[in-house]
């Protein structure tokens, strides 16, 4: 798997082209982020949908990527709007990913750093605001 093919890949991925993600990954792959752990494509799958409904615009900018044989980080920013989150307006959310492939040169390991905060609790408006008070205190 090339770290190229998976950056155009996510770069043109939404709800209606999910089955792209049957290019990237194995059929017995391991997703994990830092709200779930998902378990093999269809159920990864299932999981895009279920996240992409109320998208209205995603896109990454990808910064680095560094690549050992079969494993690779690649550190991103990813500008997210979507419906029910910060008014719907757009954000940046910063994160990392760590991919494996297997033999087949399929990603069969993707986990996903980010701060779920940022990408969520600080996004609604009530729970936002006593996160970001909470911040400041600390």
């Amino acid at each position: 798997m090339s770290t190229e093919k998976f950056t155009q890949i996510y770069q043109q991925l939404n709800k209606d082209n999910l089955e792209l993600l049957g290019e990237l990954y194995s059929e017995d792959v391991t997703f994990i982020d830092p709200l779930n752990k998902i378990e093999g494509l269809d159920d990864l799958t299932v999981y895009f949908a279920d996240l992409y409904e109320n998208v209205s615009s995603i896109s990454f900018d990808f910064i680095e990527i560094k690549s050992l044989e079969n494993s690779h980080f690649v550190t991103w920013n990813m500008n997210l709007a979507h419906s029910k989150l910060n008014q719907g307006k757009s954000y940046v959310v910063p994160g990392v990913t760590h991919l494996q492939t297997d033999e087949n040169d399929k990603i069969n390991y993707h986990r996903d750093y980010f701060d779920a905060g940022k990408m969520l609790y600080e996004q609604i408006p009530v729970l936002g605001t006593i996160i970001a008070w909470i911040k400041r205190k600390l």
